[in-house]
């Protein structure tokens, strides 16, 4: 169990049982004051609960219709799952959350929100529109033991989106964008058109660009030539949308388990497939981190409405022209945002959209907004200076202590070991499964080579070899490191075999693989193996 205490003058030290014990205090103590004496939760999001910290970390999934989410969770899972419907029109019509559960079955989403255990509670404002459009897929499956996935419906393009859903469809994502550990973005290889509602969508999932990941899916279906020329459109379209001078992660492949078409870029969706595993294995270990982060990012936004509220309420007249005040104050919302920037000494990175907070405050009673209360933004900056930093500590120390939070099951387990999995018999790798010693085949060519170093009681010196491997071009750096995986003796000199492998090792990192950080046992070579075992 690990615990840290605060000591704040006369209150007793408070101790945490773990980070989402803390963070449901820090935020219970001292945020949610804050968000409640401002009307937080009218303007930016409702407020946090239980289940919001205590939930596994949740993958989100959006795309145009027949982009392949519906495929992929299926991929992941190697399982179908409760309303689960494929296919080239719009199928599913639903936000689905597919989570772990006891019994196979389904929870409508009237049901689903009165359940203090979910995070949904919060998304019965959206109304029975939305509702009657969410399900909860409840199956036994080990991927979703680490985490739960969100599907949702297709994007429209074209006629379509006109079309009303009935709920706000960019709000709800936007929801859920805030409360997930991962957001993907799936693009089909044949047809990346954006559309406006997409545009919208990918807008509204603005401050997220850190979840963000994208998949360029069906890649198989195009030849290589049209693959770059889709690649480079699909990055043109992202970055006249997402505004920011990083590039997001777009990973290539195809997400399915079915014969790949054109498979010329075998192994190029292999090492995308792995990397895109690789980040979402990561997340039940930084879920944490990521919980930390966004009460950080909540908190900031937080005392920056704090801010803008009380400056709206500073400006309002006591008795008369109160009407023409407000709408003068809600036009020239933009120079309040830059005196609060420079009162406060706030980034304008912190500040809320400003056409959104525009149209939220039509609506408000400026009259009725509190005055500023500085109890309330102390204890907030001391969550921010101290009890984060603390928190922090606490973090890291349960990461040290469950290393291996990793999600396990389905499609992660497919190629994590044998000769399926990424790499394998290929580079330092080649020859791990055969009798003879790999190096053998081209060690005559080597040893021409070694006795032309007139070699001394069989064997060249350092500085001899030396000479012969700069010929590669590689760095000091690599040469130093195949000199000492080599050297096996660690003699100081190669013998004819230790000659040849320093030269198999050279063509290995010429092929663009990397070196091994220990002489794999196949590769030791044969004269060596006794003493190796030894």
């Amino acid at each position: 169990m690990f615990s840290w205490s605060k000591r704040n003058g006369k209150k007793d030290p408070e101790l945490f049982q773990n980070v989402s014990d803390g963070l449901k205090r820090l935020y219970r103590n001292k945020l949610f004051p804050l968000e409640d004496t401002y009307r937080f939760h009218d303007f930016h999001s409702p407020a946090l609960e239980d289940a919001d910290f205590d939930n596994k970390p949740m993958v989100l999934l959006v795309g145009q219709y027949s982009t392949g989410k519906t495929t992929f969770i299926r991929h992941l899972m190697e399982q179908d799952f409760p309303g689960m419907r494929i296919g080239p029109e719009p199928t599913t019509d639903s936000f689905i959350a597919v989570m772990h559960g006891d019994q196979d079955g389904v929870i409508p989403g009237n049901a689903l929100v009165v359940d203090p255990k979910k995070p949904f509670r919060k998304l019965n404002a959206f109304g029975n529109a939305f509702l009657n459009r969410f399900m909860c897929a409840q199956l036994k499956n080990p991927v979703l033991e680490s985490i739960s996935i969100i599907d949702t419906p297709g994007i429209l393009s074209g006629e379509k989106q006109r079309i009303s859903r009935g709920y706000d469809f960019a709000a709800v994502l936007e929801w859920f964008a805030e409360r997930v550990d991962r957001i993907i973005l799936l693009f089909d290889a044949h047809k990346l058109d954006i559309s406006d509602e997409f545009s919208e969508v990918i807008k509204a999932l603005k401050n997220h660009e850190d979840k963000m990941r994208v998949v360029l899916n069906k890649a198989d279906q195009i030849s290589t030539q049209q693959l770059m020329r889709v690649y480079g459109a699909l990055m043109w379209s992202l970055g006249k949308i997402i505004n920011t001078p990083e590039v997001v992660r777009v990973y290539i492949g195809s997400f399915w388990a079915q014969p790949l078409l054109i498979p010329d870029n075998r192994k190029l969706f292999e090492a995308e497939e792995q990397d895109l595993f690789r980040d979402i294995q990561s997340l039940p270990r930084n879920a944490a981190l990521r919980k930390l982060n966004d009460l950080i990012k909540r908190a900031r936004l937080a005392k920056v409405h704090a801010y803008i509220i009380t400056s709206l309420k500073k400006e309002m007249p006591a008795m008369f022209g109160k009407d023409s005040k407000k709408k003068e104050l809600i036009t020239n919302l933009g120079a309040i945002y830059e005196k609060v920037e420079k009162e406060h000494n706030i980034s304008p990175g912190d500040f809320p959209n400003l056409k959104k907070m525009q149209d939220l405050l039509a609506s408000q009673d400026f009259a009725k907004f509190p005055v500023m209360r500085p109890k309330l933004l102390e204890a907030v900056e001391d969550m921010l200076a101290n009890d984060i930093a603390r928190l922090m500590t606490l973090v890291r120390q349960e990461e040290a202590a469950m290393p291996d939070q990793l999600v396990k099951g389905g499609a992660f387990d497919g190629t994590m070991n044998g000769p399926f999995g990424l790499g394998y018999g290929e580079g330092a790798g080649e020859g791990i499964d055969e009798l003879e010693w790999v190096v053998a085949k081209d060690k005559p060519s080597y040893d021409e080579i070694f006795y032309t170093l007139s070699p001394i009681n069989g064997k060249v010196s350092g500085a001899t070899a030396k000479k012969e491997m700069l010929k590669s071009k590689l760095p000091n750096t690599v040469l130093g490191k195949i000199w000492a995986l080599a050297d096996v003796d660690k003699d100081g000199f190669l013998d004819d075999e230790e000659f040849a492998l320093a030269n198999h090792l050279i063509k290995v990192k010429l092929e663009g693989y990397e070196l091994p950080a220990k002489l794999p046992p196949h590769l030791v070579p044969p004269s060596k193996r006794e003493q190796g075992q030894d």
